[in-house]
């Protein structure tokens, strides 16, 4: 934990009225951004794999995207889209 701090407030000032900023920008730039995407891209694609067989695509997509993993049980829980049934025909 020290070293995150030390690495967190490394050339920050603690009295000057920009410091909260200075310390969260700092913690923002450890963050393993590119990893974070292509994970995310992984989780959004099994969730639109999910949605399509449970014919509920962009629900699945949107459920990966929000949710990550657990929008996958989500997703597999909920129960299967049912077909939409054609229209009357038109009368003449």
């Amino acid at each position: 934990m020290d070293e995150l701090l030390a690495r967190a407030t490394q050339g920050v000032d603690p009295d000057s009225p920009g410091a909260f900023w200075h310390v969260f920008l700092n913690l923002w730039a450890m963050v393993p951004w590119a990893a974070l995407f292509w994970w995310n891209l992984l989780f959004v694609a099994v969730g639109a794999l999910l949605g399509w067989w449970r014919g509920r695509l962009w629900e699945g997509v949107a459920w990966a995207w929000v949710l990550g993993p657990v929008g996958w049980l989500v997703i597999c829980f909920r129960p299967r889209a049912r077909p939409r049934a054609a229209p009357p025909p038109l009368r003449r």
